[in-house]
């Protein structure tokens, strides 16, 4: 999966993918307390966790990784993500997803199967393992089942790593012999 970010740059993100831009007065001198006020609206953990010197740092690391941009224009300064960075935002995503059990089953299964190419083998392995810690059920090698709405999650993940043509969703009423299941996921 994709390599861990720090906190402070993961919220960034956050606020600049959430918002679409993140517009501040280009004075010099106040940049980054006006960037810190900006984020701090959007986000409450920049008024109490992070520093001046720590935005600063991570907004430069940011840029010069290439995952944000800076553009100036009429005295403002404006930060987007760039295709790159539009890229890790899909990643801390994932890394995000957790199982949404909700109180009462609707019926109906939510069935993931697969054919993907060894040219695609990292999609494949992260995939398996996304499902495997949302907590699918392996009714085969390349065929997997959960009894809880998961199509956004299981788009989001193929749509990152291009297998979206490799993987079909699908919704059933019924599993023959689903007890094995019903019993697994602890439903009546």
């Amino acid at each position: 999966m994709p390599r861990k970010i720090p906190k402070i740059a993961v919220d960034i993100l956050k606020v600049i993918a959430i918002t679409g831009l993140v517009v501040i007065a280009a004075t010099s001198p106040y940049f980054v307390p006006n960037l810190i006020k900006v984020l701090s609206k959007r986000n409450r953990r920049f008024n109490k966790g992070y520093s001046k010197k720590d935005t600063e740092q991570t907004m430069r690391n940011l840029k010069r990784s290439k995952i944000v941009s800076f553009k100036e224009k009429d005295g403002k300064f404006f930060i987007e993500l760039t295709a790159k960075g539009k890229k890790k935002f899909k990643e801390i995503k994932i890394d995000e997803l957790k199982n949404k059990t909700p109180k009462d089953w609707d019926g109906l299964w939510r069935i993931i199967i697969f054919d993907i190419p060894e040219s695609k083998k990292y999609g494949r392995a992260a995939l398996r393992g996304k499902m495997k810690e949302l907590g699918f059920y392996q009714l085969q090698k390349s065929v997997w089942t959960l009894p809880y709405e998961c199509e956004k999650e299981i788009e989001l993940l193929v749509e990152l790593f291009d297998i979206d043509t490799f993987v079909n969703f699908i919704v059933a009423k019924r599993i023959k012999d689903d007890i094995k299941l019903k019993k697994y996921f602890g439903l009546p």
